[in-house]
């Protein structure tokens, strides 16, 4: 299969796709784990957020340097169907628990196309597609903003939720606020890491928090470790909370 790049994206028809249908070209297999986001103001689990690992418990950077050009469709698709199977098996069917999954935008050449697969998933194995978020990184690979927003504006008119993560390290920043809606804006841990020592953190991110609340989007603070970190967090406004001290990612077996 030859990629499919944004710009090729529509006038691609589906049915060239073969890679898209499942990861069974992929010449390596995979497991995921997954980590609690908690609401901690409500003091519950909101989400877990789907990760890849190796079978053997590496982390997604050994993964990702095995997916090759020819294999990111695939992959992408994988990863997807992957996550969906192992949530259904490992958590019980919550209507307000979210599964976010993280989505390759230039992997996605048409959205309610790319989106089939995922749901034939999930309804084979009894999973709500409406307790799906997907979530992408604001990095520089993400050339053709257009085509983001349709995939953003395709998952919100079927009701899944849609995240930026690790904003404020990205290329991006704010002007992709500006071309861009998302449901929920994940604060990147490098903002978050010793906030309570850092006035400029603590500035940079109450920012951040009332520029969400002013377009409408829930923040999400990740990679907290300490009591001190949390506390700083919570006294910021954010209540949607993500990192170790919370919950370590936890390794899933691989289905079959």
């Amino acid at each position: 299969m030859q990629p499919i790049t944004a710009a090729t994206a529509s006038t691609a028809a589906p049915a060239r796709c073969g890679g898209c249908r499942d990861g069974t070209l992929l010449p390596f297999d995979f497991t995921m784990a997954f980590q609690p986001i908690v609401d901690v103001a409500a003091e519950r689990i909101w989400g877990y957020e789907a990760l890849v690992r190796s079978l053997a418990g590496e982390g997604a950077a050994f993964v990702l340097d095995q997916v090759q050009p020819p294999h990111v469709y695939g992959f992408d698709q994988a990863c997807r169907i992957k996550a969906v199977e192992l949530a259904s098996a490992l958590f019980p069917p919550d209507p307000d628990v979210k599964l976010s999954i993280n989505f390759m935008p230039n992997a996605v050449y048409e959205p309610n196309a790319c989106i089939r697969a995922t749901l034939t998933a999930a309804k084979r194995v009894g999973f709500d597609p409406g307790r799906l978020m997907f979530e992408f990184t604001e990095d520089e690979r993400m050339r053709d903003i257009s085509h983001l927003r349709a995939i953003i504006a395709a998952y919100q008119a079927q009701g899944f939720t849609t995240a930026v993560d690790d904003f404020g390290a990205g290329y991006a920043g704010l002007g992709l606020l500006t071309e861009l809606r998302p449901d929920v804006l994940k604060i990147d841990m490098k903002l978050v890491r010793g906030i309570d020592r850092s006035p400029t953190k603590r500035a940079i991110v109450r920012s951040i928090v009332g520029l969400a609340a002013e377009l409408g989007i829930t923040p999400l603070a990740e990679g907290i470790e300490t009591a001190e970190e949390l506390a700083a967090i919570r006294a910021l406004g954010i209540t949607l909370c993500q990192g170790y001290l919370l919950g370590h990612p936890k390794l899933a077996f691989a289905t079959a």
